[in-house]
């Protein structure tokens, strides 16, 4: 690796280390409980997005939330529903879920651009972010 890549890295981790940081602040992240809800789910990653990584998030605003499921996973409607609401017990707040797989095909350039390139990864199969 070169001394600008070692660079180029060092700063996405503080940037990573930040953003968490903050998030915390915003709200309680329930490490173990994230990781105990995507792994009986199928859920490879777990995300958030939108104005919960900002600083206008407030106490009345909801979480939005993205999941990729593992390959052999088959979501129904029924289950995004349950997931939903044992999110929004978890978290205390309103969940807005969506799925990797569906904001990659959406057709909305703009929305999906800003959700695949703001969204903090939480969890994702086989880690989590230190406690």
């Amino acid at each position: 690796m070169s001394q600008i890549q070692t660079f180029h890295q060092q700063a996405m981790d503080l940037a990573e280390a930040a953003a968490v940081a903050r998030l915390r602040g915003a709200i309680d992240l329930p490490t173990e409980k994230i990781a105990d809800f995507c792994q009986r789910w199928q859920v490879m990653e777990f995300a958030l997005f939108g104005s919960v990584l900002r600083d206008d998030f407030r106490p009345d605003s909801d979480i939005d939330i993205m999941v990729q499921f593992h390959p052999e996973a088959h979501p129904t409607f029924s289950s995004l529903d349950q997931m939903e609401a044992e999110l929004k017990t978890m978290f205390d707040r309103d969940i807005d879920l969506i799925t990797r797989q569906g904001i990659e095909t959406s057709r909305n350039y703009l929305r999906r651009h800003e959700i695949l390139s703001s969204a903090q990864v939480i969890y994702a199969t086989g880690s989590s972010i230190p406690a």
